[in-house]
């Protein structure tokens, strides 16, 4: 009687192990820096909600003056005016609590100028640096 034996040879099993390997080894760098980009993308999403909270405050403002609304827009100095104008939202004040190396420049903005703002966050090695464009207001 000649039986068959099925299964996989020592050989298939090593090149099977070694493409894992190969698999493995350009993946793995991949996940480790998730930490880093997490950092960078809330950055960025806390300087859009800045720049959107400044141009929403500056659109009242218009709109005010030219008596369309009774709504009264808030003050904008310099670019840390603008944090302020996100705590109605509650999430500039959460987000300091969790980033507290998390600051913005204090550049002066001229009523009815706009300058550009930076946020930067120097919790992360290397700091992260993003800008906005902030609207003074009066």
């Amino acid at each position: 009687m000649n039986k068959q034996q099925s299964g996989f040879t020592l050989i298939e099993l090593i090149a099977v192990i070694v493409i894992l390997g190969i698999l493995a080894a350009t993946a793995i760098p991949r996940f480790v820096n998730l930490a880093a980009a997490a950092s960078e993308a809330a950055t960025q999403g806390v300087a859009g909600a800045l720049a959107s909270a400044s141009a929403l405050n500056k659109a009242v403002e218009v709109a005010e003056n030219a008596n369309l609304t009774g709504a009264t827009s808030a003050t904008v100095g310099d670019c840390q005016d603008i944090a302020p104008l996100l705590d109605g939202v509650a999430t500039y004040a959460a987000f300091q609590t969790t980033y507290p190396d998390m600051d913005i420049t204090s550049l002066t903005v001229g009523v009815g100028a706009s300058v550009t703002c930076t946020v930067v966050n120097s919790g992360v090695t290397p700091s992260i640096s993003v800008t906005f464009v902030g609207y003074g207001t009066d």
